[in-house]
């Protein structure tokens, strides 16, 4: 990897269900920091597009590689990706096509897909979205630790459907120069100590963080969407990885 001494500029890529918006109070303390940081709304997950149940990971992949490309990221001057949760399969797919691009990522709670995996391979094909389950129901998979009434309210509110073509595609991985690319995860609802070990047991969810080069860890303990529930130190995060040269 090309290392640089000017900051990078950071792509904000929300999880399952989000929009640039989520990232709001994240860019806030950036921009305090004179950061470039851009956040993006994925295909399939803006809500006044008529189209958007059709998306596809294909498509999803298309956006951020334009979005880089839309700000001058080169060789020499490679962004930094932020990736939450569910951006994982997009944003794996983007480091295994042009790992050149990318002076850093960084996983918020979430990891490096796995090839051959899928979020939800068994969703039936006539399952065209997917709505954001009931506060109950998606505890059980993710904490919500952190989050007050008021977020869960806006979280509600201004959450979207995740397009079902993007829950059932697999990621097809071939590139392992993407490996290669700095590396950094910031773990909030499991440990990084946990982390580590489910990767070095090959964990499906977490086996390629077995293979990362250049790999740090960073514990920011909350809920798994620390965006919401600890946004300054999150961003606080971010600036500390951007400012790495490997």
């Amino acid at each position: 990897m090309t290392t640089t001494t000017s900051r990078p500029t950071i792509v904000l890529v929300p999880g399952h269900w989000l929009g640039a918006w989520a990232w709001d109070e994240v860019l806030e303390h950036l921009t305090t920091d004179h950061c470039r940081a851009v956040a993006m709304t994925l295909p399939g997950l803006d809500k006044n597009d008529p189209e958007r149940a059709d998306r596809t990971l294909d498509d999803q992949v298309a956006a951020v590689l334009d979005l880089i490309a839309r700000l001058g990221a080169s060789e020499d001057g490679p962004v930094t990706l932020v990736a939450h949760s569910g951006a994982n399969a997009p944003v794996s797919l983007v480091l295994d096509r042009r790992p050149d691009l990318v002076h850093r990522v960084v996983w918020v709670d979430s990891g490096p897909a796995a090839t051959g995996s899928a979020f939800a391979p068994d969703l039936p094909e006539g399952v065209e979205e997917l709505p954001l389950p009931a506060f109950h129901a998606l505890a059980q998979q993710a904490s919500l630790e952190g989050l007050s009434p008021e977020v869960l309210e806006r979280f509600r509110a201004r959450a979207v459907p995740e397009p079902g073509p993007v829950l059932r595609r697999p990621v097809e991985l071939t590139n392992d120069a993407r490996h290669q690319v700095p590396t950094t995860l910031v773990c909030c609802s499991i440990p990084s100590a946990q982390v580590m070990e489910l990767a070095r047991g090959g964990h499906p969810v977490f086996a390629d963080v077995a293979n990362i080069e250049h790999l740090d860890v960073i514990d920011l303990p909350t809920g798994h969407w620390p965006m919401w529930s600890r946004p300054r130190d999150l961003a606080e995060a971010i600036q500390s990885e951007v400012a790495r040269t490997s």
